[in-house]
């Protein structure tokens, strides 16, 4: 008897997508602080998409942690989402999307809290993106079943060139206090 690929299939899609959302929510905030579009884009809606993007990447790390679980394929554990290292499959390779996920969660909670934390630690806290992304990046490279394929490896190429890239843009900006003020007012209403 086959077993139904359905669940696989769903974990692979599903772990792709939240990669691309992930990269993408990344590059909405860099975009947001260097602003290479001038004012052509507003702050506002770039924020507004930037979180939209995190919250569809968290549920998309949802749908592929439930279908891991209800693989047949993997047998994932419910620890093994949760407790980094506890995964029967490539072990240290899926502790690194354990992570990456849990940090995520945690930075994209932190938008509602922001208030309460300050400015400060919220911005501090934001820096572990790059370390969230490096991460999504290893777990998806090391643990994911298509990254042998070329698509896969350009797909990885790709998003790390782009958040390189956009980083390198964002170190070069300089605004001017006036600037950055108006940004910081806008993005915090």
């Amino acid at each position: 008897m086959r077993t139904d690929p359905t669940f696989w299939l769903l974990a692979r899609a599903s772990g792709m997508t939240a990669y691309i959302l992930l990269t993408l929510s990344v590059l909405a905030g860099l975009i947001l602080k260097s602003r290479p579009f001038g004012r052509a884009v507003k702050a506002a809606s770039v924020m507004d998409l930037h979180r939209l993007l995190a919250l569809l990447g968290l549920a998309s790390l949802g749908v592929h942690g439930t279908a891991l679980m209800l693989d047949r394929t993997v047998r994932m554990p419910l620890a093994g989402l949760f407790v980094p290292g506890s995964s029967p499959y490539r072990p240290v390779s899926v502790a690194f999307g354990v992570v990456a996920a849990e940090l995520m969660a945690l930075v994209a909670v932190s938008f509602s809290v922001r208030r309460l934390t300050g400015q400060k630690a919220w911005r501090l806290l934001h820096w572990s993106t790059y370390a969230i992304f490096g991460l999504a990046t290893a777990h998806g490279l090391l643990a994911g079943s298509d990254s042998a394929q070329p698509w896969a490896r350009d797909l990885y190429l790709g998003t790390v060139a782009a958040v390189v890239f956009a980083t390198a843009w964002r170190s070069s900006y300089h605004p001017s206090r006036s600037t950055h003020r108006a940004i910081t007012r806008k993005v915090e209403t």
